[in-house]
């Protein structure tokens, strides 16, 4: 059986192994608990493990980064564990990001879209035909056209004018609805084609700043809590939503493809996912880890087709978890805080009362309908940077109010951050102006004006949410909490977020219960059979 592991260097580091049918996958900051961490040494043990499989065993190991491509010798040091050279090597970043698109997608054939702010380079869009035989770049930036001028680079700009991290476009995209997107009518970006060629000569705030005085443009104080920082983040949104559409449109007509894969750190833009699936007819695919999250499982995948001569076919079918499953033994352990759970990391004392629970989805699904906040901890954990029901806080939807008391409870956020819902995919339609399935989170259709006041705390400003579709044979606990909660309640949708504070989303059954401890959340629920609540102090 072929066995290949992938190992990203960059931000958001980690592994995956692929073998058979059988993919394990975790980033390193959900081990090591930094955010947005590079690395990939514990998540290489971690996936080894999981998967039974000794390094000796492993076909290929395959590395990819960011910025100056690694060199054909490169081998991480592995050769030191006695893994041959032979055996070990590495994969274009642009070209790892179109694998990981592709193979999962479940199309025979597609065109994928590759867009972020920095591959290898200086590459910062490209463009592939794939089957099952190979995946081809047929285009993508100029060469020698600096990276400032790429999509992810110049919706990277603003963010950081905005005074948020590169890493924190989300909010960027978040804050764009407060604004009026025609406040400001300077185009960003240009197209030669299906090149694109954007204004900014420089990257980060400073090359904002470079153009906007070219421009005449007035970009009012840095930071983001003023109206001309919501006009800003309106005018990027709505520029990139609209060059993005051009070039997909674009990219179908020339080569005959109504299927599209897009991923990248632009592909985690759900908004402007959904503008360029109505506008172009697309029949898109994003994959949950479309960001550098998702490099080490694309290597292994490039790997798995190094081997073999044949581009894989993994399709996701509805649920992102690839991390390992944990014992009931696991999380016994966990919940009486014993040191062999890995509870040394930050010891909580707040005080919990814990029992067995043989309906653990009907037990979290009452105390929500209560107004309790609970975290949900089911099966193995998502790779990508959204919880989809693994590793997730829920809440009452229906009332605006819940939003307020999250954030000043739990997570800590900007106002204006939209929370998202979780619907069964069987009732999405009458809640949402959806005509397919969503189950990553990944497109934000609007919410049917006749339901927007039941679901006051998912509601985004412009009428929009980040719809998860949940399917009952994909994820059955999950489907039947929301189920139960829509007969107690009469709305069949749940407010689901990241289970974390501002850590990275918890991976194990200790760091849920230390989190559970540190925030104060009302309880805790595995859905392998047990429920934590906090007592009184």
């Amino acid at each position: 059986m072929p066995i290949a592991v992938g190992l990203n260097l960059g931000h958001d580091g980690g592994c995956a192994v692929v073998a058979g049918e059988k993919v394990v996958a975790v980033a390193e900051e959900r081990l090591n608990r930094t955010r947005y961490s590079g690395g990939w040494q514990a998540a290489l043990a971690y996936c080894l493990q999981a998967a039974e499989i000794a390094l000796a065993d492993v076909g290929v190991v395959v590395f990819s980064g960011v910025g100056p491509r690694l060199e054909e010798s490169f081998t991480g040091g592995l050769d030191l564990f006695g893994l041959p050279a032979a055996r070990i090597t590495t994969v274009d970043h642009h070209l790892s990001h179109a694998y990981g698109a592709f193979c999962l997608s479940g199309h025979d054939e597609a065109l994928v879209v590759v867009a972020d702010g920095s591959g290898n380079d200086h590459q910062t869009e490209s463009y592939f035909l794939a089957d099952r035989t190979a995946i081809t770049r047929v285009g993508g930036n100029r060469e020698g056209r600096a990276r400032a001028g790429g999509i992810g680079a110049t919706y990277e700009a603003v963010t950081n004018w905005l005074g948020f991290d590169g890493q924190e476009s989300g909010k960027t995209m978040a804050l764009a609805s407060y604004g009026d997107p025609k406040a400001i009518e300077v185009p960003l970006f240009d197209l030669s084609g299906t090149q694109v060629e954007g204004r900014l000569a420089r990257t980060h705030d400073r090359g904002l700043a470079e153009f906007a005085a070219t421009a005449g443009l007035d970009l009012g104080a840095p930071g983001w809590d003023t109206p001309r920082a919501r006009e800003l983040a309106a005018w990027v949104q709505a520029q990139t939503e609209d060059v993005l559409a051009e070039v997909v449109a674009r990219l179908m007509a020339e080569h005959q493809r109504t299927a599209v894969c897009f991923a990248g750190g632009v592909a985690m833009n759900c908004v402007a996912n959904e503008v360029v699936r109505r506008r172009t007819g697309a029949r898109m695919f994003v994959p949950p880890p479309a960001s550098d999250r998702g490099q080490a499982l694309g290597n292994a995948l490039y790997g798995i087709h190094h081997l073999t001569g044949t581009v894989p076919r993994l399709p996701l079918a509805g649920r992102d978890a690839f991390g390992r499953t944990y014992t009931g033994e696991e999380i016994r352990l966990a919940l009486r805080r014993h040191p062999r759970s890995g509870l040394a990391e930050r010891h909580p004392h707040r005080r919990f009362g814990w029992r067995p629970e043989s309906d653990p989805a009907t037990a979290a699904a009452q105390m929500l309908a209560e107004g309790r906040l609970v975290g949900w901890f089911d099966g193995g954990s998502e790779l990508g940077a959204r919880a989809l029901g693994s590793r997730s806080i829920l809440a009452d939807p229906r009332h605006q109010a819940t939003r307020d008391v999250l954030n000043t409870r739990i997570k800590h956020r900007e106002f204006f951050r939209p929370f998202a819902p979780a619907v069964p995919a069987e009732h999405a339609g009458q809640w949402f102006d959806l005509d397919e399935d969503s189950p990553y989170m990944l497109f934000a259709p609007q919410v049917r004006s006749e339901r927007r006041d039941q679901l006051g705390a998912v509601t985004h400003v412009d009428g929009t949410a980040r719809v998860q579709t949940v399917d009952a044979a994909v994820h059955p606990s999950f489907h039947r909490l929301i189920s139960r909660f829509g007969e107690l309640t009469g709305v069949p949708v749940v407010l689901n977020t990241s289970f974390n504070d501002s850590e990275p989303i918890v991976e194990s059954p200790a760091q849920a219960v230390a989190t559970f401890c540190h925030t104060d959340l009302d309880a805790l629920v595995f859905s392998d059979g047990f429920v934590a609540v906090k007592s009184d102090d």
